[in-house]
């Protein structure tokens, strides 16, 4: 008698755990890669109308690619492009002319994020030599990425030091943005 009461109740455990996982296996990834842009606020300003969406300060990076994250942008000068915008580290942050600005929205996923990894941001960003009316966000697979003047912003993996430019111009399609969100069209 008593293997009859462990078999059904054997089972009905066995079908509860794979409910479980199944119910757990999805990523959840987001692959329209639209999403309203929301500005990002400034860690110097004490109100702003319409924050931006939270965001953990440790990110992980997402199931299709790595991220770079930054919590201060700023304008400097690159020999032979003029003014760019760098992260806090004084790497080249670039945009995509595959992305669309109105309403902000990023198209480089899976492969493309191994080699321009988008960049991530905390609540607040600071900046320096930008215009913080011009930065906002964009929602990226459950994180938020940074966008300048609606452009969502990305990170070249072969720029490995500061004042590194060597994304600019490659495939004709990703360029050094500048301060305004323009794409960085000066050459040497």
């Amino acid at each position: 008698m008593i293997p009859r009461r462990i078999g059904p109740s054997l089972a009905a455990g066995l079908a509860s755990a794979f409910l479980l996982v199944a119910c757990g296996s999805s990523n959840g990834s987001d692959t329209a890669g639209t999403a309203p842009a929301a500005p990002a606020t400034s860690a110097t300003s004490a109100t702003s109308a319409t924050p931006a969406t939270s965001a953990p300060a440790a990110v992980s990076s997402p199931a299709n690619g790595q991220t770079a994250t930054t919590a201060a942008v700023l304008a400097r000068s690159a020999q032979g492009l003029g003014s760019i915008v760098t992260d806090e580290n004084g790497l080249t942050l670039y945009r995509y002319d595959k992305d669309e600005p109105n309403p902000s929205k990023w198209t480089c996923s899976g492969a493309c994020t191994k080699t321009w990894l988008p960049v991530i941001v905390p609540e607040s960003v600071q900046t320096s030599g930008v215009e913080k009316s011009l930065l906002g966000t964009v929602h990226r697979n459950g994180e938020t990425q940074l966008t300048l003047a609606g452009w969502p912003l990305y990170r070249y993996v072969g720029d490995t030091a500061a004042g590194q430019t060597n994304g600019q111009g490659k495939d004709q399609e990703w360029y050094a943005v500048t301060p305004s969100g323009q794409k960085s069209s000066v050459t040497g």
